[in-house]
């Protein structure tokens, strides 16, 4: 079952597969934390996927704490099979969805975009738990083609127990987001609910950080803070910060 699986995804990846070896790539742990600070919103693992081999270089050993398996036991065949059986055709589905995508992009803009879909797990203990998916291209070659990815997978189970899975393109440094994206149909911007500013807080949110060491981390006042946060509230009509918190996850806001 996941060789067959893992066989159906490298049909997606073929785009890439005459390419050569991507060359070494050095990254830094103060890079995997400050990506990983956006991301913190539950317990988290990350990866790093080559595109061009269909392999992982790297399996970050935080997925023991939410998975249970040892991160030597994660190759990418195995972590297929750990997939919902029912999550399977829309896993193919967003993945040819992904490289679409992201073959459709501009080179200079292929950093500047996520993917992020929700699925299920199993874990070692034969349970499942929604994990919430959020890849960025980390390298890529001359013409864009993406070469490896950075992948964070963190557990959303307490955010959303139930529904359908989505899959969401998020846009960085200004670009547009195209949220719950329908496969196989033309993508349009999707109306943004917040602006680059109320993001860049809501993100920070999202990583516990209380709003004296945002003002302090954006170089604002506290007062400022609190008033984007406030704005955030009336322009969702939501409640509450936990509220919103939960909300952007399952919309893709951030």
């Amino acid at each position: 079952m996941k060789i067959r699986i893992y066989e159906e995804t490298r049909k997606v990846w073929n785009i890439l597969a005459e390419r050569n070896d991507p060359p070494d790539l050095a990254l830094e742990m103060e890079l995997h934390k400050k990506v990983l600070s956006f991301f913190q919103v539950g317990a988290c693992y990350y990866f790093i996927f080559n595109a061009v081999r269909g392999e992982l270089d790297y399996m970050h050993p935080g997925v023991s704490e939410v998975l249970g398996y040892n991160a030597d036991e994660c190759t990418i065949t195995e972590m297929m099979s750990r997939i919902h059986p029912e999550d399977v055709p829309g896993f193919l589905e967003f993945e040819q969805a992904t490289v679409d995508f992201f073959s459709r992009l501009p080179p200079e803009k292929v950093l500047k975009y996520k993917a992020r879909y929700d699925l299920r797990l199993r874990k070692a203990n034969g349970e499942y738990v929604r994990i919430l998916q959020q890849a960025t291209c980390i390298q890529h070659d001359e013409t864009g083609a993406v070469l490896r990815t950075l992948c964070v997978h963190t557990d959303i189970t307490h955010l959303k127990p139930t529904g359908r899975p989505v899959l969401s393109f998020i846009g960085l440094d200004g670009e547009p987001s195209f949220t719950n994206v329908e496969i196989r149909k033309t993508l349009t911007p999707s109306r943004e609910v917040l602006t680059k500013r109320e993001k860049e807080i809501l993100r920070l949110v999202l990583a516990s950080m209380p709003s004296r060491e945002i003002a302090t981390h954006l170089n604002i006042s506290k007062l400022t803070v609190d008033k984007h946060r406030k704005n955030m509230l009336k322009k969702t009509g939501i409640k509450s910060a936990a509220e919103l918190v939960v909300k952007a996850v399952k919309e893709g806001w951030v």
